[in-house]
């Protein structure tokens, strides 16, 4: 009865035509139509339209990729896909990061996704774009890990921080431009196409080693010291300093007679395997506690979007609302992770994430729409707070023989909580309710594992497993410990009393 009267006539097939746009309305749909308009007939096809999908081989008939109604799941599908060669990526390319270098393992990923991407473009077949996705997030996983790495090595302990902010803003500038991009490009296969050329362009890495050159620091852990006095030679000229100058001996740039004792003592470039890390006694665990809050912070950011959703309706406002909330947390880290230390800080965050979501999963029934989007995007900014300090402080714990392994696990485990969301609607969200209550438990039982941390703010980075290992635990509170005053002591010499080597 609330059909448009001319298509109340309609029975069968004909009115099947109209509403489903894969279809297109048939030489007898066009003709009982008459008059009736295209923009007439937009309100009864909310459906999008999947004919984009379909591959145009000249005057072939075009076999089209359905993606809604009964053959929806392929969309949370093809998602996984894509985060599971991220994960697989940062595992194994993360490890070939600390085999064969920064800038090698950068170089043959940024290959291998213009190759990869510029296929996806040409797929054929659903089957086919699976597998692509797979491999093209994992080379993508790849480059940005050993970006990553030589950024942070890069970088003196005042300005890490900064650096890393500062890329994770670019890359928020980037999620806000794609969707401009897709709305002037207006065909998938032209943005992948087009994102597979910036890659390629980002290839001229590879011709101008001053633009990115292999990190100094893997190389002296390395046992490389050839290379090394190479770049910190190259590094001391193009900062206007005579390396071969002896009045700079406050200069923190090492001799060439040092490097070259060193070069004498290690010929070889020595090698750690990631095994190694199961013979430490600290450096597993602080490996072990990020990876598990790496992967609470991106698994429940699933369960606030999902309490998010209702009350902005809006379809692009959840998605720059996102954007710009991981711009603040980014933000909110640059202004408080090197004032009150990366623990405290991955232990605030922690605790907000937690508390919101506790209170989505007591309250959804009975709090008002303003307190549930407020607690949603609270939640939101806590857990994009905890995912990037769990990654800065993974990068600083982590030796740098090692630090490419330990880094891409700790990624890889997030990368696993966000297929939480996918794998969910994959299921019809049928598991919503449990999946909430899971990642809610979760981010109580991290809050506890955070105190177990060590304090890496303004420390130099560990290079081997044994200097690693001598990252301790420290009191929340820099105070003086509580003791017995001494006889013959005073209190200030008391305060040391207890920390002598013999008492350890």
């Amino acid at each position: 009865a609330l059909l448009p009267p001319a298509l109340r006539a309609l029975r069968g097939p004909a009115l099947l035509d109209v509403a489903i746009p894969r279809l297109g309305p048939t030489r007898t749909t066009t003709e009982a139509l008459g008059v009736l308009s295209p923009s007439s007939l937009a309100p009864l096809t909310p459906v999008p339209r999947p004919s984009s999908w379909a591959p145009r081989s000249g005057a072939a008939p075009a076999r089209r990729w359905n993606l809604v109604c009964g053959d929806g799941w392929k969309v949370p599908l093809e998602q996984v896909s894509h985060l599971l060669g991220w994960l697989l990526g940062c595992v194994v390319l993360g490890a070939g990061c600390d085999r064969f270098g920064r800038r090698a393992v950068f170089v043959a990923s940024l290959v291998l996704a213009t190759g990869l991407g510029a296929s996806e473009a040409l797929a054929a077949s659903f089957p086919t774009l699976l597998v692509l996705r797979l491999l093209h997030g994992g080379t993508l996983a790849g480059a940005l890990l050993a970006l990553y790495l030589a950024r942070l090595e890069l970088c003196d302990p005042p300005h890490r921080l900064a650096f890393t902010v500062g890329a994770g803003l670019f890359s928020v500038a980037g999620t806000l431009l794609l969707p401009g991009l897709a709305v002037l490009v207006q065909d998938w296969r032209l943005l992948q196409g087009l994102g597979a050329l910036m890659s390629g362009l980002l290839l001229l890495f590879w011709g101008f080693p001053a633009l990115f050159p292999e990190s100094p620091c893997w190389l002296l852990a390395t046992g490389q010291v050839a290379r090394a006095r190479k770049i910190l030679w190259h590094f001391a000229e193009a900062s206007g300093v005579d390396p071969e100058d002896s009045s700079l001996e406050e200069n923190s740039l090492v001799t060439a007679t040092e490097l070259a004792m060193l070069s004498a003592g290690s010929p070889q470039p020595q090698y750690q395997s990631p095994l190694g890390l199961l013979r430490t006694q600290v450096t597993w665990r602080n490996g072990l506690i990020l990876g598990f809050s790496s992967l609470v912070g991106e698994g429940i950011r699933a369960s606030f979007r999902r309490s998010l959703a209702p009350q902005v309706p809006t379809f692009y406002l959840p998605y720059f609302l996102e954007a710009g909330l991981e711009a603040a947390a980014l933000v909110f880290l640059l202004l408080t992770a090197d004032r009150c230390g990366r623990r405290p800080v991955l232990l605030l965050g922690t605790m907000a994430t937690g508390l919101a979501s506790l209170l989505l999963l007591a309250g959804a029934q009975y709090l008002p729409g303003w307190t549930m989007l407020s607690l949603s995007v609270l939640g939101l900014l806590a857990s994009r707070a905890v995912s990037a300090l769990s990654s800065l402080f993974a990068a600083e714990v982590f030796p740098t023989m090692i630090r490419g392994a330990g880094l891409g696990l700790v990624l890889g485990a997030g990368f696993l909580g966000q297929a939480a969301g996918p794998l969910d609607a994959l299921h019809g969200r049928q598991g919503f309710f449990l999946q909430h209550v899971v990642f809610a438990s979760l981010a109580v039982l991290a809050l506890l594992c955070v105190l177990l941390l060590p304090e890496s703010r303004s420390r130099g980075l560990p290079q081997s497993l044994q200097d690693a290992d001598h990252l301790r635990r420290s009191p929340l509170l820099r105070a003086c410990p509580r003791q017995d005053h001494l006889p013959l002591l005073s209190p200030s010499d008391s305060c040391w009393a207890g920390h002598t080597p013999e008492q350890h």
